[in-house]
């Protein structure tokens, strides 16, 4: 299944259907445009990190099989990835600015949704440059 990173960050995250939070941000290897893991506001009001490899993104819902998955070191994390909310609105090259990202079921960020010249259009990830606009959600 294919999403937007966007979309992605409206679902809930479950485990055996009971909602753990909600995504804030999504962090990403920007040199193998990669979604690492989902940034993780928890019902308790604590962020968490979950790593997109002990998740499975649904229509619905982003499932997990433990709450262990959802990890207490976000910073950790975030270190080593890049805030995909950070470089929404950020400049692609001559493209325009980021609007959103396409994301594959494996968690690669294969085109991005660039707006320009009254236009929007997707153009491919790889070899691009985003320059980061805010700091992160989390």
């Amino acid at each position: 299944m294919e999403s937007t990173g966007t979309s992605l960050l409206q679902l809930p995250v479950r485990m055996h259907g009971i909602q753990l939070g909600r995504p804030i941000d999504l962090l990403l290897d920007l040199e193998t445009w990669h979604v690492l893991g989902f940034v993780v506001l928890c019902g308790d009001e604590s962020l968490r990190f979950l790593p997109f490899a002990a998740s499975n993104v649904a229509a619905d819902e982003i499932a997990v099989q433990s709450a262990l998955m959802l990890l207490d070191d976000v910073a950790f994390y975030e270190k080593r990835g890049r805030s995909f909310r950070s470089l929404l609105g950020g400049a692609v090259g001559a493209h325009g600015s980021l609007v959103d990202i396409r994301v594959e079921r494996g968690g690669d960020a294969t085109d991005l949704e660039v707006a320009g010249d009254d236009r929007r259009s997707w153009i491919p990830a790889a070899g691009e440059t985003v320059l980061c606009t805010r700091a992160s959600a989390a």
